[in-house]
């Protein structure tokens, strides 16, 4: 039986559908915490952050159950393995933030001081994490969690860079096929 070469219809849909919602939420992200505090348009983008931040920790949830049932592609014989291991390493951590920066995100909402729901895209209340929701003093826990989440952050735009880097360099330069691994094929076989 031959080789794969290419990730799944799933995993290639988890994966950009992750990314797409990984950009919107930078985008709100920065838009949000620039604008005057209070202002609908701020509080629009909060809920929308707080949305798609929830949608993200489900796709990433899924997207690691179905790569653990699914072996991926090998990587190419010719990346040398200190790359494998860079590139695993990487992953793993991208994984690890993709789950943990939507629980922070979530842990800053509950120990709030202002106490304002979260309603997911309009339609789903998402109830305040109760250890967090019950703080005497939420100021402190919530500017220590909104730090935890704003480093995190920072940490995750700097993979993601290197990500793309490396799969732009491996498209481009090397010429090597990973990118076209991960790359929808809309209707072609194989």
């Amino acid at each position: 039986m031959p080789t794969r070469t290419r990730y799944d219809g799933v995993a290639i849909a988890i994966h950009w559908l992750t990314a797409l919602a990984i950009s919107a939420q930078l985008v709100m992200g920065w838009t949000m915490t620039s604008l005057q505090p209070g202002s609908y348009l701020q509080f629009s983008l909060y809920q929308w952050h707080k949305s798609v931040g929830i949608t993200i920790l489900a796709l990433s949830i899924l997207r690691l159950v179905w790569r653990l049932l699914h072996k991926p592609p090998p990587l190419p014989a010719t990346m040398p393995v200190w790359e494998m291991q860079v590139a695993k390493a990487a992953h793993a951590f991208l994984y690890a933030l993709l789950i943990l920066l939507p629980l922070t995100g979530w842990a800053v909402v509950s120990a709030s001081p202002l106490n304002i729901p979260t309603v997911l895209y309009g339609i789903l209340p998402l109830p305040h994490l109760p250890v967090l929701s019950d703080l005497a003093d939420k100021r402190a826990a919530e500017s220590v969690l909104t730090l935890v989440h704003e480093i995190g952050g920072w940490i995750l735009v700097i993979l993601l860079a290197g990500h793309v880097g490396a799969a732009l360099r491996h498209h481009f330069v090397i010429h090597d096929g990973i990118l076209a691994r991960m790359l929808p094929r809309f209707g072609a076989q194989g």
